[in-house]
This record gives structure tokens, C-alpha cells and sequence, in this order.
């Protein structure tokens, strides 16, 4: 990886697909619908993601929006420094993924860091030139959701970041099973 200098010029772009990360954390963590103490506080977000990279961060979140726009949510998301951006289109799109796409193709054009925050495999082939080694890139999720398709990136020098482990994203902690470092093993945990 190239070195990375902080600039007051350089930007992070913290790319947030809202969809992925709540549909996550309800069907694959909770195997319900989240309570509001269970979802991630986004303003850890890009605390963490300024912090990580000794930079500023822009938070882009993707929302679709083709049935309704959820203006409370907006309003909160503005509130706390991100861009909301909603999206809608036909039943059928994914309008989401489709923006996000979108979105890592203009920023080869740009000298900034990204940091996406999701799973999705849908990803990877726009990721890939961004991990050139003159920009930092990061993926943020939870580690055993993570697609396999992100491997050769991490390889290359793309990061991974824990939402809970890491970002500390979360006020409660999730009924997650992951494999733990021996360095972070606490046996009180299973007591």
C-alpha cells in the first residue's frame, strides 16, 4: 500500500448501505426485526471512520425511498452530518446497490479514501481499482457476514472493520458468534 498523508483536502467517503446492514443485523444476528437500542448509532460512524484515517469523513447514506421517504429518519441522519440520499425505481430495482455502484465508479476520478459499509458481494468489481494503493479503502460490516468476494481486496490492502468490535457502533451488544482472538477472550463472557 502507498503512503497516505492527511491533507485538509482529503476526504474520506464513508458509503452507507443502510438496506444491508439492518437487513444483517434483523434476519442473520437477531432472526427479528431490531429494536432501535439494537441498531447502530451512525454517528460512531464516522467518528470512527475520521479517527481511523486522521481525516474528514462524508457520509453518503443510500436510502431507498420508492415507496415512502421516512423523514424522521432523514432529518436525524442530516442532523448527525451525513448526506441522506434517497433513491427510488421500479419494485423490481435495486436502487440501492445500483446508486452505490454508481458512487464507486465516480470515486476513481477522486483523490479520497473510501470506506463502504456493507456485505454485499454486489460490490467487489467496483471496489477492486479503488484498492490502487494511493487511496486508503475499507469495508465495514460484521466479520461473519462479510462476503468471500472481498478477500482478494483485503489481500491487496482493502481493510475490514468490525461494526460492533470496532466502531463500537452499537450501544447493547448483539448475540453475535464469532470467532474471538485469544488476546480479547474474556471467560466472564460465558459465565
Amino acid at each position: 500500500m502507498g503512503e497516505h498523508t492527511t491533507s485538509g483536502d482529503r476526504l474520506t467517503y464513508l458509503l452507507v448501505d443502510g438496506e444491508n446492514i439492518d437487513a444483517t443485523i434483523g434476519n442473520s444476528i437477531l432472526n427479528r426485526r431490531p429494536e432501535p437500542s439494537e441498531r447502530p448509532r451512525w454517528d460512531r460512524l464516522l467518528t470512527f471512520a475520521e479517527a481511523q484515517w486522521e481525516q474528514p469523513a462524508k457520509g453518503l447514506f443510500f436510502l431507498n425511498a420508492s415507496t415512502a421517504l421516512p423523514m424522521t429518519f432523514v432529518q436525524a441522519l442530516k442532523a448527525i452530518g451525513y448526506t441522506p440520499v434517497p433513491l427510488s425505481g421500479s419494485g423490481d430495482e435495486k436502487v440501492v446497490d445500483m446508486a452505490i455502484i454508481a458512487t464507486l465508479a465516480a470515486l476513481g476520478d477522486r483523490d479520497a479514501d473510501v470506506l463502504l459499509v456493507s456485505h454485499d458481494a454486489d460490490f467487489v468489481e467496483q471496489m477492486s481499482p479503488l484498492v490502487d494503493g494511493d487511496r486508503r479503502t475499507g469495508l465495514m460490516g460484521f466479520e461473519e457476514f462479510r462476503s468471500g468476494g472481498f478477500a482478494p481486496l483485503e489481500a491487496r490492502g482493502m481493510e475490514f472493520f468490525d461494526l460492533e468490535h470496532d466502531a463500537k457502533a452499537f450501544n447493547t451488544r448483539l448475540p453475535r458468534l464469532r470467532i474471538i482472538p485469544i488476546e480479547e477472550f474474556d471467560p466472564l463472557d460465558f459465565l
